[in-house]
């Protein structure tokens, strides 16, 4: 689904990742991480799709929300995992929203 996001600026964190073959807790992990993300101040929205690689985007109303979220104890559980078993590779890339349109 497409997330309704506010009039720009906003701020959007891509994270790409690509999978390693050991996901064990990997989607349990990943739908608590979105309902713990909805739960932060300055959370507006998220989207994700994965094939071949993966790519989440969150959108966030502030900076100081996005370091919030990154250094929530939870998150960082997470996150360490993530680095140790479910990843060969990911990155994670913060922009400022401008401008949007669509239908």
């Amino acid at each position: 689904m497409i997330a309704k996001t506010p009039v720009p600026p906003y701020y959007a964190v891509i994270f790409t990742s690509v999978k390693a073959e050991r996901t064990d807790g990997y989607v349990e992990t990943a739908n608590r991480m979105v309902e713990l993300a909805s739960e932060q101040n300055g959370f507006l929205g998220v989207e994700s799709a994965r094939e071949d690689i993966g790519i989440t985007v969150s959108y966030w109303s502030d900076l100081e929300s996005i370091k919030v979220w990154k250094a929530n104890s939870e998150h960082l559980v997470a996150q360490k995992h993530g680095r140790k078993f479910w990843y060969d590779s990911f990155r994670v890339r913060i922009s400022k929203v401008e401008r949007e349109y669509g239908k």
